[in-house]
């Protein structure tokens, strides 16, 4: 299966997708913040990144502007806790800021394991039949 890097500050949250996708057969590395992260995807070879958008230090987008630059097409599905309204004063959408930015696709927290797992295949499928795509080929540490 695959070999995918989670970079999320919440530890709950980091745990809870690990263990979904390492009961549907992924290898899974976690990284509690974007530096961390980025240090992690430098020395192995992902096939799919999950990318919390706010954290502390390096944020989830300027991570996934470093990761673009080593490796563009690396599918990344961003993560957010942060509120969608459709409110004109609300905070701007993130999560779509995201995808216009490199981000294949988004999950908004709480998200349901079947959607997640769902978006998973979804995005590794894609990326497969990509003529640039390795998926498989990575190695990484647990």
């Amino acid at each position: 299966m695959a070999n995918i890097l989670i970079v999320d500050d919440d530890p709950a949250v980091q745990l809870t997708i690990r263990l979904l996708l390492e009961r549907a057969g992924h290898d899974v590395t976690v990284a509690g913040d974007g530096r961390k992260g980025l240090a992690l995807f430098e020395r192995s070879r992902f096939d799919l990144m999950f990318l919390d958008i706010f954290m502390p230090g390096m944020d989830g987008l300027e991570t996934m502007r470093h990761v673009r630059v080593l490796r563009p097409t690396i599918p990344i599905i961003v993560i957010s806790g942060r509120s969608i309204t459709p409110d004109a004063y609300a905070e701007p959408d993130f999560l779509k800021m995201a995808t216009k930015l490199g981000a294949v696709a988004s999950l908004q927290k709480p998200f349901r394991a079947d959607a997640l797992l769902a978006t998973v295949d979804r995005c590794l499928a894609s990326a497969q039949s990509s003529p640039q795509s390795h998926i498989g080929a990575g190695t990484g540490s647990r």
